[in-house]
């Protein structure tokens, strides 16, 4: 693991920006793994400053985003495909039928699931993946006790999760209990992975990632094996690890 170490948040998504359009301008039809949620969101406007400055395109490139809620609506304000397209995909270019999300609404999951695994594999894999990291350790929404061979699947939100993320709902009834997500194995099969870690109340997080044994209870864990990791923290995540 590479370690990052910045003064804060906007640092953060800075050095994050500079690694994703450093790899579309050396390959422009790169595949690129998206995340959700609020650690990106200051990344998402720094990209699309980039590309507004003429600084790189995604014309040629294609995403693929990390997880969708099941049983809500891509036109749903509260939808991952509704986050991206506010977030990002509409501001530039990367042409829509590149752009790649689980399908969450739909009857038969596992049939979304299969598909979904099968695009990523027929696209080359990911060149390049963001990643976020949960309170108990999840990546994606691989909660804690998923196997690491685990491919694309339907997960049951932890209580956990789901309250951290009741901040966007209108009250945590409102919050799916499922999701789609891209499995462990398919992140680790990733050729390259950026995980941005930021704030005092990640440090536990961090902490466990550098410094506990690798384990599926602590599913970021995992992280350690693969060849090709890069950590951007900010000081106030890593205040408990020693550089």
């Amino acid at each position: 693991m590479d370690f990052i170490i910045v003064d804060n948040y906007e640092e953060m998504s800075k050095r994050a920006r500079d690694i994703f359009v450093e790899k579309v301008n050396k390959k422009p039809n790169a595949v690129l793994g998206l995340a959700t949620g609020s650690t990106p969101e200051r990344f998402y406007e720094l990209l699309i400053d980039a590309y507004k400055q003429n600084n790189v395109s995604f014309e040629n490139a294609t995403s693929f985003n990390l997880d969708e809620y099941v049983g809500v609506s891509p036109d749903n304000s509260q939808s991952y495909h509704h986050y991206m397209n506010e977030k990002l995909f509409n501001h530039i270019n990367l042409p829509a039928k590149q752009a790649n999300l689980p399908e969450g609404e739909t009857e038969d999951l596992q049939e979304a699931c299969n598909k979904y695994e099968e695009k990523i594999k027929n696209a080359g894999g990911v060149d390049l993946q963001l990643l976020g990291i949960g309170l108990n350790g999840h990546i994606g929404f691989n909660e804690p006790g998923t196997p690491f061979d685990q491919e694309t699947h339907v997960v049951d939100l932890a209580p956990s999760t789901r309250e951290a993320n009741a901040r966007f709902f209108d009250s945590i009834d409102e919050v799916p209990t499922k999701a789609i997500t891209m499995g462990i194995k398919t992140i680790m099969q990733s050729k390259q992975i950026v995980l941005l870690i930021s704030g005092e109340k990640k440090a536990d997080c961090l902490y466990q990632l550098v410094n506990d044994p690798i384990s599926e209870d602590f599913p970021a864990s995992i992280l350690r094996e693969h060849p090709n990791v890069t950590i951007i923290a900010d000081k106030a995540a890593a205040s408990k690890i020693n550089k």
